[in-house]
């Protein structure tokens, strides 16, 4: 070997030393998580989105019905411990929103229900199992027991219910969406409900005025534990 093979051999030896290794680029998109922020931070702020809180502590501005808290019901019985609203925080959100176009309306949300455990799920459709009114426990369960459904009315802001045409939880045909013989003030009033939910993230069902799903609630884990009244 010459000198000038050896001397082109050392020059080599240095330049690839000193040139910087290139490493793969990793698609963050495909692995499922924003590459834009560490993916601890990420797995935390969707398990803060999907937490539980109490409407009435988190906050302001709606009205409350619970109805399982008292007799007032098709139950016939009280089956909630307290009367606390607890819904997945995301969803807490967009009813918030909600309820801050409909204030500018003149209007605002009233709680029927919100959270309701498996077990009372289970006493529900034991009186009443028809899939449409009450959702069964033993198969896909209903997103109540998600956390990501609410039955809800309208309210004045004086706290005066509007006319919906019937009560809750009335299992008739009255009830329907498409049913359209009421007083034009009644489907005026259930078209308002329903066109601010669904703007808001929210599907509603054909049979009950009243029952709005966030759109995302299939994700959450069904739950059956009772509310914390200690709140």
């Amino acid at each position: 070997m010459n000198i000038r093979t050896v001397l082109t051999f050392l020059l080599f030896i240095t330049q690839a030393a000193c040139e910087p290794q290139r490493t793969q680029e990793i698609n963050f998109d495909k692995l499922g998580f924003n590459a834009s922020k560490p993916k601890d931070e990420i797995e935390h702020q969707t398990e803060s989105d999907t937490t539980f809180v109490v409407m009435q502590e988190y906050a302001e501005g709606f009205s409350y019905d619970m109805k399982y808290a008292t007799d007032d019901n098709f139950l016939k019985r009280k089956v909630y411990s307290c009367d606390k609203c607890m819904i997945r925080k995301e969803v807490a959100n967009k009813l918030i929103a909600a309820n801050d176009s409909l204030i500018n309306l003149g209007f605002r949300i009233k709680f029927f229900d919100c959270y309701r455990p498996v077990d009372v799920q289970k006493l529900m459709w034991k009186i009443y199992p028809k899939p449409g009114y009450v959702a069964n426990p033993y198969t896909s369960g209903s997103i109540h027991n998600r956390g990501g459904a609410v039955d809800i009315t309208l309210v004045r802001l004086d706290g005066k219910e509007v006319e919906m045409g019937t009560a809750f939880d009335f299992f008739g045909k009255e009830a329907n969406h498409d049913f359209t013989d009421l007083p034009e003030n009644i489907l005026k009033n259930r078209k308002l409900l329903k066109e601010v939910m669904e703007s808001f993230s929210f599907k509603s069902i054909r049979t009950e005025w009243w029952h709005y799903n966030f759109i995302n609630a299939r994700q959450y884990a069904l739950s059956n534990f009772q509310t914390d009244c200690n709140y």
